[in-house]
């Protein structure tokens, strides 16, 4: 297990350049935009506008802060996504724009090459002790709100665990906090 600190997360500019992402983890380690298997990161969106498009990737988007924004999805009926909305799964080759609802929000966006790699992103609420398992492959769990500490190791808000397959099996969680789940296995 790792544990991947706020402070430490990297920033950099948007593949279109139109913004600023916040990188929490990417593997292989060190890959680039063009060259990464999967990929979590925080983006700040402040005007509506295209999406960097991803030629061969899959992409899940959760709002994180913020109103939401309804998404425009080349083949699919518009989408509003709130912070109360499910994470939404889509190509991140199709052409996708945004339109804010109200105002500025953070997203989570995770994204893993296809036919290499699958992921899946969930919303957990943790209050109170517990006992967890957080499956098989690569698990990324994300303290958004709040505190947590699992095994030991106490995550804030914006700290990220990272967990490979030799520390599967479960795990004790407590505090009370809204995390996010991400599992990603390799195809």
């Amino acid at each position: 297990m790792k544990l991947l600190r706020a402070s430490d997360h990297k920033r950099m500019p948007w593949k279109n350049g139109g913004g600023e992402t916040v990188e929490i983890a990417v593997s292989p380690e060190g890959a680039g935009l063009a060259d990464f298997d999967w990929r979590v990161s925080m983006a700040t969106v402040a005007t509506d506008g295209p999406f960097s498009v991803f030629p061969g990737i899959d992409r899940t988007l959760s709002i994180l802060n913020g109103e939401g924004m309804t998404l425009f999805i080349e083949g699919r009926s518009p989408k509003r996504l709130t912070q109360a909305s499910e994470p939404l799964a889509f190509a991140a080759d199709a052409p996708t724009s945004a339109t804010l609802i109200d105002g500025t929000i953070t997203d989570l966006n995770v994204m893993t090459r296809r036919g290499r790699f699958t992921h899946s992103v969930r919303r957990v609420l943790v209050d109170g002790p517990s006992e967890v398992a957080f499956g098989d492959g690569t698990i990324l769990v994300l303290c958004h709100r709040g505190n947590a500490e699992i095994d030991g190791m106490a995550l804030d808000a914006g700290d990220c665990l990272l967990i490979s397959d030799d520390s599967a099996g479960r795990h004790s969680i407590s505090g009370k906090a809204q995390l996010f789940h991400i599992a990603i296995a390799a195809i």
